[in-house]
């Protein structure tokens, strides 16, 4: 500590002084009082009961499956088939002849790119292994075809470019390398269309993303500290929030990360916001403890919501951050303006202490899975539309307006009573703006469609969707 306080008063103006504190912050935090809470020491980044030098007493409960991703290690478990390195490329490429992903088709069809990246790493250490993990772990359906790859560090998609950016392409329905991704928060751009004016058939609206942090790994590569830096400049903008957004932070039920919430939030806290749908849980799945998800879990996880619950932030899960504004009814703008101004928020704390979201002209907001590039933005409604669902071709309907409809239970589930979670297809190649308003043109129809049949005006359905 000395030493650091020393150089931060001595160094010259070509050493940033940004680098310097955060070194003071990361020392202090793993030194931040030695009282015992619930049998492990509080701030201690060294306790023996408590990652990383241990599982915590929660994931010990776990599956054993499970517990092999939670700790300090690379996820490796020979029961699941999950026995590929990270750390360090084989020189040989793994045998992916049955694998079902875009990265797998790629690198079958171009082994060269798996030898040209085997020994580089990123400036951070990221190595080819890490990125492609998941996907060599977990062989996949061949009618669901994931990306099957994830980045361990902003830089990850510009060193390994040329394997990126084919998935990416793929993944997005064709990307062009040289292609610039338009980013638009504007509230005043977002459409004034009324989509349900009768009330009846928008059940719920909802905008979520995700942010990353510029100079911190991403969740594949993150490490201990590194986590914990997180979570406290995150936590920090978002206490910074006013008016509707103003709330609080509540770490995960075993967390002692945060010093003013050790042990984190009651399991009865934590169930309650789980059972409304508004809280993540552990790792449950090889492509997440793969993707190195799961490690030293709980730490430094948490849920930031508003006073009025209609605003969530995920810390530290999937992504750095996880971002919903949701509400009843169908005033998708309110939604949106929560949303915009939250970020912005955020963004300007975040800048204060030297860090910044990642965002590039090319990519947009970058993102832990190739998948959510671009804005990483849903914008979405729980639609009640039990007869225009009825049709054979609802889901290729929804497609051609740019929409996608999802069952009451997320992807590939099924409707329950005639109730579709029908949102923005699209993530990379338009704004935030655009993808909201044709969020609200497609759902527009689908609500006057629905009142038609309702009224018995059949061909005039049949004939408007015809024009399509």
């Amino acid at each position: 500590d000395l030493k650091l306080q020393f150089l931060y008063f001595i160094a010259p103006p070509h050493i940033s002084k940004m680098y310097i504190r955060r070194g003071l912050r990361l020392a202090a935090a793993c030194t931040v009082g030695f009282g015992v809470a619930a049998g492990v020491e509080q701030g201690s980044c060294a306790s023996l009961d408590y990652p990383p030098k241990a599982m915590s007493p929660g994931v010990r409960k776990l599956p054993k499956w499970i517990q092999a991703g939670c700790g300090d290690k690379e996820y490796y478990c020979t029961e699941k088939g999950a026995t590929y390195p990270a750390d360090f490329t084989p020189d040989q490429m793994p045998d992916m002849t049955n694998h079902s992903s875009f990265m797998a088709e790629f690198l079958r069809d171009h082994p060269e790119i798996y030898a040209k990246y085997k020994d580089v790493t990123t400036k951070n250490g990221v190595t080819l292994a890490k990125c492609i993990k998941t996907g060599v772990d977990n062989p996949g359906h061949p009618m669901i075809k994931t990306c099957g790859i994830t980045a361990g560090d902003e830089e990850s998609f510009t060193v390994f470019a040329d394997l990126f950016e084919p998935v990416i392409s793929a993944r997005h329905g064709g990307y062009p390398r040289n292609a610039k991704h338009p980013t638009d928060m504007d509230i005043n751009h977002v459409l004034d269309t009324k989509i349900d004016p009768s009330g009846k058939y928008v059940l719920t609206s909802r905008v979520r993303t995700g942010r990353s942090v510029r100079g911190i790994r991403l969740p594949p590569a993150i490490g201990f500290d590194e986590r914990r830096e997180l979570e406290r400049v995150c936590v920090k903008g978002l206490l910074n929030l006013k008016g509707v957004l103003k709330g609080d932070y509540f770490p995960l039920h075993g967390s002692m990360s945060y010093q003013p919430k050790m042990g984190g939030m009651s399991e009865k806290k934590e169930e309650e916001l789980r059972s409304a749908g508004n809280l993540f849980q552990e790792p449950d799945s090889t492509l997440l403890l793969a993707s190195g998800m799961g490690r030293h879990w709980p730490d430094a996880r948490g849920i930031f919501h508003n006073d009025a619950k209609n605003f969530f932030v995920w810390v530290g899960e999937e992504d750095h951050l996880r971002i919903v504004s949701m509400q009843k009814g169908d005033d998708i703008k309110d939604v949106f303006r929560r949303f915009s101004t939250a970020c912005n928020e955020v963004q300007k704390v975040l800048k204060s202490e030297g860090y910044d979201f990642m965002h590039n002209e090319h990519l947009g907001y970058i993102l832990t899975c190739p998948s959510n590039l671009g804005t990483g933005l849903r914008a979405g409604q729980m639609l009640n539309i039990p007869l225009v669902s009825q049709r054979k071709d609802f889901k290729n309907m929804c497609k051609k307006m740019g929409l996608q409809a999802r069952g009451t239970a997320g992807v590939d589930s099924a409707s329950v009573g005639g109730k579709w979670d029908v949102s923005n297809a699209d993530r990379l190649g338009k704004s935030e703006v655009q993808l909201v308003n044709i969020m609200i043109s497609g759902n527009s129809k689908l609500v006057k469609w629905e009142q038609m049949l309702e009224q018995g005006k059949t061909k005039e359905v049949e004939a408007e969707i015809a024009k399509m």
